[in-house]
């Protein structure tokens, strides 16, 4: 199967490798220049834009970061929709505004093609071993086409609804998560100024009624370990802006989420961006709270 894909970062170099690794042809491409490099280092087959890309492949998948940047892509100067795309399905991975599915997808149908959002929930090594969780929007015919390539990425497909409700469903997921990183910050720094080790925290909140698999899988790096990246604080702060501009679109007030964006905020303008976002707790305790002599 010719597969296309647009967008190598983490995630992105995670599928290729899953893809390849089930037998499919990609050609790939990549807007910064690092991760084209690593990509051409590491075999991958690159095109010179996302129309080369479109034109290689029956489907085409996109991961990137922003809502302006997957525009970019599909109707730039060299974007997909600047070529011949009849007949072709676009699954879009990316965290984006369900607005933004809903604004491409009839200019795609007009020009021959279909499109489908499909974020995904899972990391890195989920991902690597074909156990993502996919949350589609589009039609029900085009996600029974998306079907074989999406099987064998994930463990799990649920079609949520029409355009638009696969990122809404995204958008909603990332919410609670940082919600919670949110309040473990400021359960730590509480705790912390109280004599508290984060240890001991730790300890007991693993059997805490808020206890979940992500506190468990980030238990070293909140101990102050190395541990690599999923996701990284600036990318949060971006879906924490969408849930809020989501929200105010529909007329639903997002008064926690404005609170975590002003945290998040607070962590990239001090150069914590491209830390992964259980390093916010640490941040917490160091920026934000008020130092007595």
């Amino acid at each position: 199967m010719k597969i296309g894909l647009v967008g190598l970062g983490r995630m992105g170099r995670a599928i290729h490798a899953r893809l390849t690794e089930e037998g499919c042809e990609l050609t790939a491409w990549d807007r910064d220049g690092k991760a084209t490099k690593a990509a051409a280092d590491g075999g991958v087959r690159l095109a010179a834009h996302p129309r080369a890309v479109a034109e290689t492949a029956d489907v085409v998948i996109s991961i990137i970061t922003e809502d302006n940047g997957i525009r970019k892509v599909f109707r730039g100067d060299d974007g997909f929709l600047k070529g011949d795309v009849k007949g072709k399905l676009f699954i879009e991975m990316s965290t984006l505004q369900p607005m933004t599915a809903r604004e491409l997808a009839p200019q795609v149908e007009a020009a021959g093609a279909r499109l489908l959002e499909s974020p995904v929930l899972g990391t890195i090594p989920t991902a690597r071993a074909g156990k993502l969780h996919a949350l589609v929007g589009g039609k029900a015919e085009d996600v029974e086409r998306a079907r074989p390539v999406l099987e064998k990425l994930t463990r799990r497909i649920d079609h949520m609804g029409p355009n638009g409700a696969g990122y809404a469903m995204k958008l909603a997921a990332n919410l609670g998560l940082a919600a919670y990183i949110q309040g473990l910050a400021e359960s730590f720094a509480l705790g912390t100024r109280e004599g508290l080790t984060v240890e001991k925290m730790l300890d007991v909140l693993a059997e805490a009624p808020t206890a979940n698999a992500w506190l468990g899988m980030k238990k070293g790096l909140l101990l102050g370990e190395a541990a690599d990246i999923t996701l990284d604080l600036k990318t949060m702060r971006k879906d924490i802006m969408s849930m809020v501009a989501t929200g105010a679109i529909n007329g639903a007030g997002l008064p926690l989420s404005a609170g975590m964006l002003a945290a998040f905020s607070a962590a990239v303008a001090q150069g914590w961006g491209d830390k992964d976002i259980g390093e916010l707790p640490k941040f917490f305790r160091e920026h934000m709270i008020q130092k007595f002599s």
